[in-house]
């Protein structure tokens, strides 16, 4: 678990980790940071670096408390992705989507004194509503950040991004290699949380 205890440390300091082991994406992996902890240099590096959609991980409680209700909640034409409808901080931004302008919506959105009134839609912060059971009923990134979070002291919110290699294909942990040993990021697993160490 020794992987495991680098990347809570990480989360607890605010730094990125890597997020492996998505059952219902086909293995593709994500970056990760605590919302609480997020900054507008954390953004850019995961639109830099990741490539991917960024997105808020946030729980039922939290999104049911910001107004925010799934894209499609019904069976029809149903992806599986929990996306709800997309954010913007109702004040304090300007295009919305640079990076400085996401962080500020992501640190409104994650306020403890938010609520649906400091946002509008549509917006360029993408919220993800996690399963009420964690990694345990859904075992994917958004629940793993969560609840890695939790484990770190870091927060019940999180910010991910799946990441692509250069070539627009998906990256594996092996296409990351030389980026990890750059920055030094810690690589967590979604298997390390399906056991034991996950109790809260």
């Amino acid at each position: 678990m020794e992987s495991l205890d680098h990347a809570l440390e990480a989360l607890s300091q605010g730094r990125l980790i890597i997020i492996t082991g998505d059952r219902l994406r086909g293995g593709d992996i994500d970056f990760c940071v605590a919302a609480r902890h997020v900054t507008p240099e954390a953004v850019n590096f995961m639109a830099t670096h990741g490539r991917g959609l960024i997105c808020l991980a946030l729980t039922p409680a939290t999104a049911l408390k910001l107004g925010i209700g799934l894209i499609n909640p019904g069976r029809d034409q149903q992806s599986g992705r929990p996306h709800g409808r997309s954010i913007e901080a109702a004040s304090g931004v300007t295009t919305g989507i640079s990076a400085a302008d996401r962080a500020h919506t992501i640190k409104v959105a994650t306020d403890p004194d938010a609520s649906a009134s400091d946002l509008v839609s549509p917006g360029h912060v993408f919220p993800l509503i996690t399963a009420e059971g964690g990694v345990h009923q859904r075992p994917a990134a958004a629940e793993a950040a969560i609840e890695l979070c939790r484990m770190a002291r870091a927060g019940d919110a999180a910010v991910i991004c799946s990441i692509m290699r250069d070539d627009g294909e998906m990256a594996r942990l092996e296409d990351l290699s030389d980026l990890i040993a750059k920055y030094g990021l810690p690589v967590a697993d979604i298997s390390q949380l399906i056991g034991p160490r996950s109790a809260p």
